[in-house]
């Protein structure tokens, strides 16, 4: 065979050896986007999508690549941080940023804290998503699931009203002891007689009217409440128990009333989203007792 030959044949084979090995080698992913995580939140939420919401990229792009997300109750500054250090670039927050149902930021332009915490999600690259009107849509709400998880009233449940639990007789002072252990709250607060008799309980997570409570408080024993205003709903009770009404409200503050549906939701977005690691980073209660001074 003739020299000619012999380099043409190996020209061949080494041109079919870089054919094949490029057929093989594998296609680098493309990243996962913002935009796309919340697609597949519009896709598997269950209701349609409502033209008007709060619930909208409220820092970043939809096109940034995202590394991992973190879930959390409020996105306050010391959760953007903790999330930053472990690398979790979207924050997908119940409620608002910027310290405003609507997360209006006109009013703060000048203000030097908007500013600081605008500046860092920006400097870290990071974005924000807030989820919070269709996550209580949800079928079941997100929110209301996380929590009673949490409490493990799943077995209370009445069948017929899905905000109304059903206790064996419990004192109202245990129960509420129980409702702290469970939820590591500091600064409950409770209006009723510790030895009132709690049977049947309304719970409503978040912020509560006074005319809500009052409905409530009629179909029940205890109201449970993230927060209302002291000057309706708490005087209502503090009313309806001087006339002689067995009641009691519970208030467990507007966060720790609805931070394990964040939890919750965690859970629920692991399983759509496999790429990338989806922690829940627990919003830090905000208060303390004077008697239990802490950090």
């Amino acid at each position: 065979m003739t020299p000619y030959h012999t380099s043409r044949r190996s020209f061949l084979m080494a041109t079919l050896g870089l054919s094949a090995t490029s057929l093989i080698r594998p296609v680098k992913p493309q990243s996962l986007t913002v935009g796309q995580v919340i697609d597949r939140i519009k896709t598997n939420v269950g209701i349609p999508w409502r033209e008007q919401t709060v619930d909208n990229l409220i820092a970043g792009t939809n096109e940034m690549p995202v590394r991992g997300i973190a879930s959390t109750m409020m996105a306050t500054l010391d959760v953007l941080q903790r999330a930053s250090a472990k690398g979790l670039n979207l924050v997908i927050t119940h409620e608002p940023t910027y310290y405003s149902h609507q997360d209006r930021t006109e009013p703060l332009q000048q203000d030097a804290l908007y500013q600081l915490k605008r500046d860092f999600i920006q400097q870290h690259g990071m974005a924000v998503f807030h989820f919070h009107d269709h996550w209580h849509g949800h079928k079941p709400d997100g929110i209301a699931t996380g929590m009673i998880r949490e409490l493990g009233w799943q077995k209370n449940i009445d069948p017929g009203t899905p905000r109304l639990f059903t206790f064996q007789s419990t004192p109202l002072a245990r129960f509420a002891q129980d409702m702290a252990a469970k939820l590591t709250i500091r600064t409950m607060r409770v209006i009723g007689d510790p030895q009132l008799t709690v049977r049947r309980v309304i719970a409503s997570w978040g912020n509560v009217s006074l005319m809500q409570g009052v409905g409530y408080l009629a179909q029940s024993d205890v109201v449970v409440v993230g927060e209302t205003h002291e000057w309706e709903l708490m005087e209502y009770v503090q009313d309806a128990i001087a006339s002689g009404q067995k009641k009691a409200l519970v208030i467990l503050g507007h966060l720790v009333s609805e931070q394990a549906g964040m939890k919750y939701c965690t859970e629920w977005l692991k399983g759509f989203i496999p790429e990338v690691p989806v922690d829940f980073l627990a919003s830090a209660e905000p208060y303390w007792r004077v008697d239990q001074p802490t950090k």
